[in-house]
């Protein structure tokens, strides 16, 4: 069976070749381009200086690896200790090692106690705002204290001071000692308050703020009262020590000119 005229292409009949127009020459196509193989890369090219970076780098690397970091560990040795390897297994041998011993023992003995102070001294633990009045090796008096809060203080205005409320560390000894002493307030003072600083001396004089004993060792700081005692134990002193009432009678009656102070 025929299709008839109206019937579309490609029902029941193959669709006409397609084919150059009548009178044009036939179109050439371009042939597929073949496969490329996969291409290698070769080595970055370097210019002068990355090159040279790169060979300084592997020079220090070397000589990390082959002469080590530099640190050279050792043993500990006591020499005081007698070690494993020197102690006698026969008896004679135990007793002259232990001899030796216990001669060396008497030695170090003395030398720390010639080292030690003699007589009445006075020790202040910072840390733990205690004041010790000690005779050689016995205490006579374990007190509750107060020493420099550490506060820095810092001046407006012109001049711009400022001052740092540390009590000293160190060895020191008893200078000289007061009865009611009578405290001339330094400039900070002032400060401290927002008051201006005075010009006449007499301003400066505070009369019972130190209690009634004062102990001093050099450069403005004592050993003194407070009018404050139920802040001992705290570090909030300009950097004096302060003492208790009754402690600081008991450290005036034990101790004299030239009196050891250490503090810590």
């Amino acid at each position: 069976m025929e299709p008839s005229p109206s019937s579309p292409p490609g029902m029941g009949q193959a669709p006409p070749a397609v084919g150059p127009e009548p009178g044009k020459p036939p179109v050439s196509r371009p042939a597929a381009p073949a496969a490329v193989p996969p291409r290698r890369l070769g080595p970055i090219p370097l210019d002068r200086r990355t090159a040279g970076v790169a060979a300084a780098g592997l020079v220090l690397l070397a000589s990390v690896v082959f002469a080590g970091t530099g640190y050279h560990y050792e043993p500990f040795v006591d020499t005081h200790a007698a070690p494993s390897d020197r102690v006698p297994s026969d008896d004679r041998g135990l007793r002259q090692l232990t001899s030796r011993l216990r001669t060396r023992e008497r030695d170090l003995t003395g030398r720390l106690r010639a080292a030690a102070p003699r007589g009445v001294y006075i020790v202040i633990d910072q840390t733990q705002n205690r004041l010790y009045l000690k005779r050689d090796d016995e205490t006579l008096l374990e007190a509750v204290c107060s020493a420099g809060s550490g506060m820095v203080l810092r001046e407006s205005g012109g001049k711009k001071r400022q001052w740092v409320f540390d009590s000293p560390r160190g060895r020191f000894e008893v200078r000289s000692m007061s009865r009611n002493p009578v405290w001339r307030k330094p400039d900070w003072a002032f400060v401290e308050e927002s008051e201006p600083i005075p010009r006449n001396p007499a301003e400066r004089l505070d009369y019972g703020s130190l209690g009634e004993y004062a102990l001093y060792f050099g450069d403005g700081f004592m050993i003194h009262g407070t009018l404050y005692e139920r802040l001992l134990g705290r570090a909030v002193s300009h950097g004096c020590i302060r003492v208790g009432r009754e402690d600081l009678r008991k450290v005036w009656a034990n101790a004299k000119l030239g009196t050891q102070i250490y503090i810590y």
